[in-house]
């Protein structure tokens, strides 16, 4: 009987130190690669994309078979839990994504009925991926946190410091807060979906963490991801989770225990004095600023030693501080990778 590869992730994970540290890339399948964007132009929509397993796989696979990551993470979105409950999301070119604004009614008015049978086409990519990928490599499952996926929702789109949410909070409480409690028990489902068809650990992310202040930190970001990864763990013990609360500053000081997450992502914007305080508690992961991958050269030198330097002793997942810009050379990826594993 073959004896179970540890992947090194998952090593991290469990609060081990390894040397080198492992590496994958937010937004690592993305439109930086060529061979991306071709498969792109031939799904049509990006929906389709997301929805398609052949093609979720290849763009999956794409970077793994360029730079051998320790981990592939799937290729979706976060705002297919939205699509699956009707709120008719849609990618215009340029514009960004748009979806029907909810308001106060049709919150209370969601059914999470069919969801996991709107989402099979993306449970089938990660059952087709721990298949096709190397033993060694990990596969990551994710999924929006439900402030950010709220905020989405709300809008009906993205703007510069997510206003409409805020506001929506301040004038409508407790319909946020039945909002976002509804989206972390059917997120929460999500991921142990994903967890069931082979995800190694999953990632929840909180791109819009930032723009709440500290009261509002509490109520919409902690309290929401702590449910959602006290579900998981209810159904799944051992599952690996990974909370990333980007833009949160010092509020990331508490984040781990109070949500319960094996190790938090930092963003590029954290001193590396404070992730190191950070780290005394357990695993981080990042946190390179993208526009370093877009300069190349010493610049790029400069900023991965800093952060091997100063967290490369602890429990670290060598990793962005947020997604890769489509502007970076795939040869300072390469450069990237080398580095943080001592070959150049």
């Amino acid at each position: 009987m073959p004896v179970p590869v540890k992947r090194k992730i998952v090593e991290v994970l469990e609060g081990k130190t390894v040397a080198p540290p492992p590496l994958w890339l937010m937004r690592q399948a993305g439109r930086y690669l060529p061979e991306y964007r071709a498969t792109r132009q031939q799904a049509g929509g990006f929906l389709d994309l997301c929805y398609t397993p052949d093609l979720a796989v290849e763009v999956t696979l794409q970077p793994i078979r360029r730079y051998s990551f320790d981990a592939a993470i799937l290729f979706s979105d976060i705002l297919v839990i939205p699509d699956a409950l009707d709120r008719k999301v849609r990618f215009a070119p340029g514009e960004g994504p748009q979806m029907d604004p909810i308001d106060e009614t049709g919150i209370y008015s969601l059914k999470a009925d069919g969801t996991l049978q709107h989402l099979s086409p993306v449970l089938e990519t990660v059952k087709r991926l721990r298949q096709e990928l190397p033993a060694e490599t990990a596969l990551l499952g994710f999924c929006g946190a439900p402030w950010t996926v709220a905020t989405y929702m709300i809008a009906g789109h993205g703007t510069p410091d997510q206003a409409p949410a805020r506001l929506f909070g301040y004038r409508n409480r407790k319909a946020l807060e039945h909002l976002l409690m509804f989206l972390a028990e059917i997120s929460a489902d999500y991921l142990v979906a994903q967890i069931d068809a082979g995800a190694d650990a999953v990632q929840i992310f909180d791109s819009w963490a930032g723009v709440l202040g500290e009261a509002e930190f509490e109520a919409f970001a902690v309290k929401p991801v702590a449910r959602m990864i006290e579900i998981v763990r209810g159904k799944r013990p051992n599952a690996k989770i990974i909370a990333f609360a980007k833009g949160a500053g010092m509020n990331l000081r508490h984040y781990r225990q109070k949500t319960g997450a094996d190790a938090i992502g930092l963003d590029w914007s954290v001193p590396l004095s404070f992730a190191a305080e950070l780290q005394k508690d357990g695993p981080v992961q990042g946190n390179l600023d993208p526009m370093r991958v877009v300069a190349g050269g010493q610049s790029l030198d400069d900023g991965i030693d800093a952060i091997l330097q100063v967290l490369g002793n602890g429990p670290l997942i060598f990793n962005l501080g947020h997604g890769i810009t489509p502007e970076a050379d795939p040869d300072n990826v390469a450069r990237l990778v080398k580095r943080v594993r001592g070959i150049a």
